[in-house]
């Protein structure tokens, strides 16, 4: 996984992290955990009927540093409900531990805290156990990168689904754009950040918008949106979702900020 930089090591570091835990939590475990019985909302629906604004909750960004010191399944609850009552159809919450300072219970926490706002599992999937813990924190959604994945794409989006979880799958590029529409995905994310190089331009969802806004597909911009004129600016391509993280979670009250995001001229 070289080739891919930063991804690359992200990608190898939670393929040891995934082998440990299934040796310490076998599916049948997981599967027995309360949240596990969470009937998962529908993402899609959620973006479509809503502002169609994904909030993040995420503490470190390996590009940016840490943006909070007080992570914790409390403090991801608080902010996962004040998106919710800010206005977001979805929260995404990082649960990966080594890169992004994420944990499974920031999402089990937020669980209780947002019953009827879907929560996006955000980590690095390369393997279906992820999808049954995904399951077991109470999450709706997950993240699925069309570069990490490659030909397993298509099975792994299958594997997913039939779990009853919604699937965003990430592309960067016009090969994995068509690679994510011939899997089968209704919810396709671009996003405008080099996970090679950690580097963002928003001419990436632009360039991308007329192979991923179609028809039956709802199209999610993500990283680099930083102010109500961004969101202007792509939702006439298409666009009906937004992942917003960094500009929210950098300042003081993230709830507020996504409040003042949402209704700024």
């Amino acid at each position: 996984m070289d080739d891919l930089g930063v991804l690359g090591k992200i990608a190898e570091k939670t393929a040891a992290r995934v082998a440990r835990e299934k040796q310490k939590h076998p599916v049948e475990w997981l599967r027995a955990q309360p949240l596990y019985d969470h009937p998962p909302l529908s993402l899609k629906k959620s973006l479509s009927s809503g502002r169609g604004i994904i909030a993040e909750v995420k503490f470190v960004s390996p590009s940016e540093g840490i943006f909070r010191s007080n992570a914790s399944p409390v403090e991801a609850a608080r902010i996962a409900a004040a998106y919710a009552s800010a206005g977001a159809s979805a929260v995404s919450i990082l649960t990966e531990p080594e890169f992004f300072g994420g944990d499974y219970s920031f999402l089990a926490g937020a669980r209780d805290s947002c019953p009827a706002t879907p929560l996006l599992m955000k980590d690095f999937v390369v393997d279906n156990y992820q999808f049954e813990v995904a399951r077991s924190i109470g999450a709706d959604a997950v993240l699925l990168i069309a570069a990490l994945l490659g030909p397993r794409l298509p099975e792994m989006h299958k594997a997913a689904l039939s779990l009853g979880l919604s699937v965003l799958i990430e592309v960067h590029n016009e090969a994995e754009a068509l690679a994510a529409i011939a899997a089968g995905g209704a919810l396709i994310g671009v996003n405008s950040r080099d996970l090679k190089t950690l580097k963002v331009d928003l001419a990436v969802a632009r360039r991308l918008a007329p192979l991923v806004c179609l028809p039956g597909i709802t199209a999610v911009a993500e990283s680099g949106l930083r102010s109500r004129s961004d969101l202007d600016s792509l939702s006439p391509l298409g666009y009906q979702g937004f992942l917003i993280g960094s500009s929210l979670m950098k300042r003081p009250d993230p709830g507020a900020a996504l409040t003042e995001f949402l209704h700024a001229n």
